[in-house]
């Protein structure tokens, strides 16, 4: 039997953390982020503050013959007025890249929001302790996969043997930003959204920019992926602009070109896939912006309708078909002097046959079967040969 003093304390640095860009040193321990600390002074939107701070394709990864690990975390669970509980955040352990365990933390701080009133407000909770027992008692590579969309401030690491450095992967990191869908709504585990799955079909070192509600072309997500190390990047755009209803089509165009531009400063020959918006009925042919749709969460369920008008299309408004007409149009453009741009039709990773097969359970996220199907069609479409993130031959 382990007793107390046979554990071993890793301090959480980013030595043994994957998938983030920063960690914030807190009073109570480290708060990962993917977003820098300069981004983050940028953003004057709560949504997306919180959603950077989601670990989501965050983890930890280190080598060690333990076989009892514990995991001290604070969680900051999310209540939404007048909406159905969240279900905890998961946490996944996997050995050697096969899942071994999962944990919850069923307490935490506690955010509670608002959307009528346009408020939020946060309890101070405890420290929980996740517990993962019985792994094989040999030298073996070890993945903490953290809770795609529940905060989680890292308070301590124990092991019942010695950590080691892991080793180097050899995969190439991809680097990939969007909206809600590419953050993991209504996944259920870490490893369950389309990115992550994505990744480990193509054998590829994930970091996920994928923010609810913040896929926005802001300039100080666009610094962030240029001064971010990357073998392979992809934009995915178009929803949250919709929702938003943030810009025209006149401000639409040379965003794109600014954010693709700043990539383009930072990582001049990487191969970059722009992807336009999966199927999503209620904003194929009608602007925004989005709201609640307050009646389904009085009956107890999550739902959303857009409020624009069609016929402003003429007028310049954003719809998700107009989306992908200039986004097709910007990067046949631009692949004449970039060979190594290219475009993906999110119609092709989810139409409307899809939708009537694994329609939207809230009209506008993914469910964890169509996360899969997703992820599927990407990895062929990305990362089988011929694709834009295949391996060149030598």
């Amino acid at each position: 039997m382990t007793t107390r003093n046979d554990w071993t304390t890793t301090p959480v640095s980013a030595d043994i953390v994957r998938g983030a860009l920063d960690l914030e040193q807190t009073e109570r321990g480290v708060l990962p982020h993917r977003l820098p600390a300069r981004a983050r002074q940028q953003i004057a939107d709560g949504q997306l503050a919180m959603a950077e701070s989601q670990p989501s394709g965050v983890r930890l990864v280190f080598r060690t013959r333990a076989t009892d690990v514990e995991l001290d975390v604070v969680a900051t669970k999310r209540v939404y007025v007048g909406a159905p509980p969240r279900p905890d955040g998961v946490y996944e352990l996997l050995v050697d890249g096969r899942l071994a365990g999962r944990a919850g933390a069923s307490d935490g701080d506690t955010l509670t929001i608002d959307m009528a009133a346009g408020t939020a407000e946060t309890r101070r909770g405890p420290v929980e302790t996740l517990r993962f027992t019985g792994l094989p008692d040999d030298e073996k590579d070890v993945e903490i996969w953290l809770p795609h969309d529940e905060t989680t401030c890292l308070v301590a690491l124990r092991t019942d043997a010695p950590l080691l450095s892991p080793r180097p992967s050899g995969r190439r990191v991809w680097l990939h930003h969007g909206s809600s869908i590419s953050h993991g709504s209504n996944a259920t585990t870490p490893t369950g959204t389309w990115p992550a799955l994505a990744a480990a079909s193509g054998g590829a070192e994930l970091i996920n920019m994928g923010f609810g509600g913040g896929a926005l072309l802001d300039p100080f997500t666009a610094r962030a992926m240029r001064d971010t190390p990357a073998d392979l990047l992809s934009v995915k755009i178009g929803i949250n602009i919709v929702n938003a209803d943030l810009m025209r089509l006149r401000a639409f165009g040379p965003a794109v070109h600014g954010f693709l531009d700043t990539l383009r400063d930072g990582h001049p020959t990487a191969p970059l896939l722009v992807i336009s918006p999966i199927c999503c009925p209620l904003h194929e042919n009608t602007p925004g912006p989005l709201a609640p749709d307050f009646r389904a969460m009085s009956e107890g369920r999550v739902g959303f309708t857009a409020t624009g008008d069609p016929a402003e299309v003429a007028a310049g408004k954003l719809t998700l078909t107009v989306i992908r007409d200039e986004l097709a149009r910007i990067v046949r453009q631009r692949a004449a002097t970039d060979p190594h741009l290219h475009h993906l039709d999110g119609l092709d990773l989810y139409g409307a046959a899809d939708h009537a097969e694994l329609p939207l359970p809230d009209g506008l996220h993914p469910d964890p079967a169509t996360h899969r199907r997703i992820a599927e069609r990407f990895a062929r479409h990305a990362f089988d040969r011929g694709g834009p993130f295949a391996p060149q031959d030598r």
